[in-house]
């Protein structure tokens, strides 16, 4: 675009190199409006008075997977609980932890947990809640309730954020009974859709988008299935839908026992899957599964360091790309909260699993840049916000990287990204970010540092004493 009036006011950038869609660009005079909307990215421009960024600008990083509570936990679950310890012995403790969230609690950890990910890159959130009750297992008076706690976390900490309701009903397939346990999880399906609606109001006010989690197949029926993506799309057709699938090899064994099938060749004959669908962690997949989830458009949920703590397996990212998936990256019980960390630990998994190096370098030999662009792109797309990056109608969601920090300093602006994710501390290279063009973030620290720490420091305590 030219043209451009570079007059300084609040709402403009000048940044000496930006990763655009495109890749990267010289001379980047940014400016967004009132309500934090890209009005130009103007690549060769002067700079006119604009402020200047203090390195290269990214686009910020879509965390497209997390489950805010278990923040909370990180680290009181690495001791052997068992002879062999697993997924499902985690979740067991996961869910005596999940029992004695409250409202205030809650509200406290994750406003601290987007204080982290805004100081780690992440400028947006999509929300898989699914502690929706009181400890008893009774709907709040409100029932809203602990939805409302997670939207006025993510206002304070000036966090994007795309909340997805979960709809649980069952422990298993084939409609087992839920256990005592998931009683704060459990809804009708005629309740969820009257949760969506009372919440939609409310998610638009702060610019949030509103979706729908069906937490999974063993979880949900088919019928509630259907009838829940429906209704959702009636609310709003262009709302996301996420879940969680083919995480664990017992689950793909209990699919397959209960329909003959594996889980996502299930889903893909039995669902509406499109580029609305955010099939997280879809681990264990086979060849025809990969080119189908693929081919629907929908979005791979890759978590990582949550994969590896939990042990879930590798997903295989060369499948996936060789038919052209689309995918972003979450941080979901946030062992870790750091977008640099993710890719990381995804592109040093793949290596450890083909014995190979820059496994996802794509156009752009810099593996960081390829990583960086592409998750951003996927976790837009799964976040159903206009959060794709440095262009024209998109938010002014980016970060400013430290051009004199230790790790960055005197190298080509190319192999900054991959310095900043492969040879920093993966955070102590970004100086300042920004979220709908509010300054959420200077000098590596954002303003409610101290009191968001206090705040979850005591909310963790008095749950654990609970």
């Amino acid at each position: 675009m030219s043209g451009i009036d570079p007059t300084h006011d609040s709402r403009t950038l000048f940044a000496e190199h930006a990763l655009l869609p495109t890749g990267w660009a010289r001379n980047v005079l940014l400016r967004w409006d009132g309500a934090g909307r890209l009005l130009a990215v103007q690549a060769d421009a002067p700079s006119g008075s604009a402020p200047r960024a203090p390195g290269p600008v990214l686009p910020g990083m879509p965390n497209l997977h997390s489950h805010a509570f278990q923040r909370a936990f990180a680290g009181l679950t690495e001791y052997r609980a068992e002879a062999q310890d697993s997924f499902w012995s985690w979740r067991d403790l996961m869910y005596r932890f999940a029992a004695r969230i409250t409202p205030e609690s809650l509200e406290a950890i994750a406003t601290w947990l987007y204080v982290e990910m805004l100081e780690a890159g992440y400028t947006s959130v999509c929300e898989f809640h699914y502690v929706h009750h009181d400890r008893d297992g009774q709907p709040y008076a409100d029932d809203a309730t602990l939805s409302l706690a997670l939207l006025r976390a993510a206002r304070k900490a000036g966090m994007g954020i795309t909340l997805l309701p979960v709809l649980y009903q069952t422990s298993g397939f084939g409609g087992k009974p839920p256990r005592a346990d998931q009683a704060r999880f459990i809804r009708s399906t005629d309740n969820m859709l009257a949760l969506l609606q009372r919440l939609l109001p409310e998610a638009r006010a702060q610019g949030a988008a509103l979706g729908l989690a069906p937490h999974s197949l063993r979880a949900v029926p088919p019928d509630s299935l259907r009838v829940a993506v429906e209704g959702l799309t009636a609310l709003d057709a262009r709302a996301p839908v996420h879940i969680h699938i083919a995480e664990q090899t017992q689950e793909v064994d209990d699919c397959l026992a209960w329909s003959g099938q594996r889980p996502v060749q299930w889903l893909l004959e039995h669902a509406p899957v499109d580029a609305r669908w955010c099939l997280v962690h879809a681990t264990h997949m086979t060849p025809g599964e990969y080119a189908g989830a693929a081919r629907s458009g929908a979005v791979a949920g890759i978590c990582p360091t949550t994969e590896a703590n939990l042990g879930d397996g590798i997903f295989d990212m060369p499948q996936w790309l060789g038919h052209g998936g689309a995918w972003g990256v979450g941080s979901d019980s946030h062992a870790c909260v750091n977008a640099a960390e993710e890719l990381l630990m995804l592109e040093y998994s793949q290596r450890l699993s083909l014995r190979q190096r820059n496994v996802l370098a794509g156009p752009d030999p810099q593996v960081g840049t390829a990583l960086w662009t592409a998750a951003v792109q996927g976790g837009a797309q799964a976040a159903g916000r206009p959060v794709a990056g440095l262009a024209v109608g998109q938010q002014a969601d980016f970060l400013a990287l430290d051009a004199d920090h230790v790790a960055l300093a005197g190298l080509p602006v190319q192999a900054m990204v991959s310095a900043h994710v492969f040879g920093s501390h993966r955070s102590s290279a970004l100086h300042s970010l920004w979220v709908g063009g509010e300054r959420r973030v200077q000098a590596g620290r954002h303003a409610l540092h101290e009191a968001a720490a206090h705040g979850f420091v005591a909310a963790r305590a008095a749950t654990l004493q609970s």
